[in-house]
């Protein structure tokens, strides 16, 4: 039985779009077998997304030193109809910051822990002037993370 993996994001100036597609290369690497990955923009991403997911990863731009308002009304939007349904499940965090990203990580993290969710791997943060060589990090983080799922590891 295949497990599924969502990748829920948020893209403004298209950086962070492109840290999505590494990421959802990764996931879809032909050296994982029994995931299916479901992307959505953190707009249309719903509860029942969330719900299907064994697991799921969130990117983020980081606004103001916070994560972006997009990516907060999707938490907002899932978070009581999830709450005790999600419990455990693993999680991972890709950001895209002008400065050091420690805002939008603490914040997601701070909403992630309230619905008992576990993060399995350590965020993927490119800041300041964006490096392209860095996308390698963020299609590992989709492959480490989708054959962790499959698995059984997470």
């Amino acid at each position: 039985m295949a497990r599924h993996l969502l990748v829920v994001y948020h893209t403004q100036s298209g950086t962070t779009s492109r840290m999505a597609d590494a990421v959802i290369r990764g996931a879809r690497s032909t050296a994982v077998d029994g995931v299916d990955v479901r992307v959505k923009s953190a707009l249309e991403a719903d509860a029942d997304d969330l719900l299907w997911a064994d697991g799921f990863i969130l990117g983020s731009p980081e606004n103001f030193g916070y994560m972006s308002g997009a990516m907060k009304y999707f938490l907002d939007r899932v978070f009581y109809a999830c709450e005790d349904r999600v419990n455990g499940r693993p999680f991972a965090l890709f950001v895209r910051a002008g400065n050091d990203g420690s805002g939008a990580i603490s914040s997601m993290r701070r909403i992630l822990q309230g619905l008992a969710v576990k993060e399995v791997q350590e965020p993927v943060l490119i800041a300041g002037v964006f490096d392209e060589s860095r996308l390698g990090e963020c299609e590992e983080l989709g492959l480490t993370f989708a054959a962790g799922l499959e698995a059984g590891i997470f």
